[in-house]
């Protein structure tokens, strides 16, 4: 088993090149200044409402929830002033994502609004959930790319397994998987592997529970929700890729892709095997 990374992710935390990661909470009053000049950075509310000032243009960013509404994006080129604050007489506290990777500075800083962000229900069966494209092309970045998925409990996501590790042709793109669960008490689990060295086969597994988070630095993946908690995730990547090259494809794992045709095909309905008493 892995142990969970803890906040900030940094690529030196994480041995990687590219990517960064936080979740920040802040209470009435508060606020959370960034500035990279060589690096994008993306902000993701979680919960809550607060202000969003790009180079001193403010804007009311809020989320009730993940699991009950879309939120906006606040996008930041290099070298922009990012303030994120709660006035001292709210009544909540505010808590966001916030996620950079090198960039040179093509694209304005800007709010991107839940009204362009594409929606799209994928896979099938016990492998069924909805992608929320809130960062990724055509909508613009460099290297910065987001999804947020939407799992029902005992439900699989990333099926079939993907890798964009630069192994068998993908891309290289790094990744975090921030995971909430609507139930406490539940819990996911995320695998990365491949095969690539038989000799010294690399695997990985991550178990945790609602407000942690798995990181991919290779090989295939896929979570799974319990049976008893619906589960979201926020992923945040960086890697080679971009502008709109972010659109190029991972690499699939051949030996599961025939679930595709029909995510019914071969599943039990039960009971297989009794002694008569069912």
């Amino acid at each position: 088993m892995t142990p969970n990374p803890t906040f900030p992710v940094t690529p030196a935390s994480a041995g990687w090149r590219f990517l960064s990661f936080d979740v920040v909470e802040l209470a009435p009053g508060e606020r959370h200044d960034h500035h990279l000049d060589d690096q994008e950075t993306a902000v993701t509310p979680l919960a809550g409402a607060g202000t969003l000032a790009l180079d001193g243009e403010e804007h009311t960013v809020s989320r009730s929830s993940v699991f009950e509404e879309l939120a906006p994006i606040g996008y930041a080129a290099p070298g922009t002033e990012v303030t994120v604050s709660v006035p001292a007489g709210a009544g909540d506290s505010f808590t966001f994502a916030i996620g950079s990777a090198p960039a040179e500075g093509r694209y304005p800083s800007r709010v991107i609004q839940p009204s362009t962000i594409r929606s799209e229900v994928r896979g099938g069966g016990t492998a069924h959930r909805q992608v929320n494209h809130s960062l990724a092309y055509p909508i613009e970045a460099e290297r910065l790319i987001l999804y947020e998925v939407y799992v029902p409990r005992g439900t699989w996501s990333g099926w079939c397994p993907h890798r964009h590790d630069g192994g068998e042709g993908s891309p290289y793109l790094e990744e975090v998987y921030y995971f909430r669960l609507d139930r406490p008490e539940g819990f996911w689990m995320h695998r990365n592997w491949h095969d690539d060295d038989p000799d010294n086969p690399f695997e990985e597994i991550y178990r945790g529970g609602d407000g942690e988070a798995a990181l991919v630095p290779a090989g295939y993946h896929s979570s799974v929700a319990c049976p008893g908690s619906n589960m979201y995730f926020l992923n945040y990547l960086a890697g080679e890729l971009i502008g709109d090259e972010r659109q190029t494809p991972p690499c699939f794992a051949g030996e599961h892709l025939w679930i595709e045709s029909d995510w019914g095909q071969g599943q039990w309905s039960l009971p297989i095997v009794t002694n008569g008493d069912l």
